[in-house]
């Protein structure tokens, strides 16, 4: 037995009236007929009729100067016409220029995405002053701004990669399974997550990376080789640079099982090791490393960087509007945090 469509959706069936109907309606008044009489007539419906003969009455003059009220279908359909160029919705492209002029500078020097450049502009300004993101990507797909979409940094599409269980060969401490759940909830400021950001994979330095889970805050520091004596040199640094703040700034670090971080439990922070082939568990600091190779793609060298292009580097990361933070910047919530700790 077949089943039966159901729909629930009327069909929109309605139309503008033409220039032919309307000038059946001027010759069946002329006729004499009623308004209810033109609507079965012409099939419509009998306020549509109203309607059109009330936008199209008009005022004349006779020869002796005396007046009379009409119905002329031209005086409608001028009537329509300029209805018609006053309906659908209005771009905003005139009403906020000032906004696409500041989104310009964002995506252009600043290398902001779109979201953020709206979620960092909305703290500050009213709706009618700006457009929403989406609004934003049509302007730039119309060609709208001085850019265009390869201007963008990142508008792709990814195929999710499969997952493959895989045995633990290396164990070099407590495992992230065994990670208390506040440090999971980022409810806690003081947790980190590491990783190395390496350039070319001969005689080549590495650049020590360290994300905090709360704030986002990105360090980026460079390492005289990627082995484990290279990064207690850093964790030794950040010891002299934060003073007695770095027990209340460095509770936890989640590490990778590398051979290079073997060693940080010797610092005096709880250390947790992700499992192998599982950089997701590692997400926060996976995705700052990704926008760092934005600037130091793969293979560029990093001994021929700067430390204030390193800086430079790390400067961005952290002033960069974050819709997860309610598009405020980990530097702020950093400093937030560290105000916190002081007081």
């Amino acid at each position: 037995m077949a089943l039966k469509e159901k729909n629930n959706t009327s069909a929109r069936n309605f139309k503008h009236l033409s220039t032919y109907e309307r000038g059946s309606i001027f010759a069946l008044l002329k006729e004499g007929h009623t308004k209810n009489a033109i609507a079965k007539k012409l099939g419509r419906h009998r306020s549509t009729i109203l309607r059109e003969i009330n936008r199209g009455t008009t005022i004349q003059r006779r020869t002796d100067l005396t007046s009379y009220v009409t119905y002329f279908p031209e005086t409608g359909q001028a009537a329509y016409e300029k209805n018609r160029l006053s309906c659908g919705k209005k771009s905003k492209v005139l009403q906020v220029d000032s906004f696409l002029l500041y989104a310009e500078q964002k995506i252009l020097k600043d290398k902001w995405s779109p979201d953020a450049v709206v979620g960092k502009a909305r703290l500050s300004l009213d709706k009618s002053e700006m457009v929403c993101t989406k609004t934003l990507y049509n302007y730039i797909d119309q060609r709208l701004l001085k850019l265009c979409n390869m201007d963008l940094l990142l508008k792709t599409r990814r195929k999710p990669k499969k997952s493959v269980n895989r045995v633990n060969k290396r164990i070099l401490g407590e495992s992230i399974g065994n990670r208390p759940k506040i440090v999971d909830d980022r409810k806690e400021f003081g947790h980190w997550e590491i990783d190395t950001v390496i350039g070319k994979r001969s005689g080549d330095q590495s650049l020590l990376t360290l994300t905090e889970r709360k704030s986002r805050q990105h360090l980026i520091m460079p390492l005289a080789s990627k082995c484990s004596e290279a990064v207690d040199n850093v964790i030794k640094e950040l010891k002299i640079k934060f003073g007695s703040l770095f027990t209340h700034l460095f509770k936890s670090i989640t590490a990778d099982n590398g051979s290079e971080f073997s060693n940080l439990n010797n610092h005096g922070i709880d250390v947790y090791y992700a499992h192998p082939y599982s950089a997701w568990e590692r997400g926060t600091n996976e995705r700052h490393n990704g926008l760092i190779r934005r600037f130091i793609p793969k293979g560029k060298a990093i001994k021929d960087l700067t430390l204030s292009q390193i800086e430079r580097v790390q400067n961005w990361c952290n002033n960069l509007p974050r819709k997860i933070l309610g598009y405020r910047t980990p530097e702020e919530i950093f400093i937030h945090e560290v105000q916190k700790i002081l007081l």
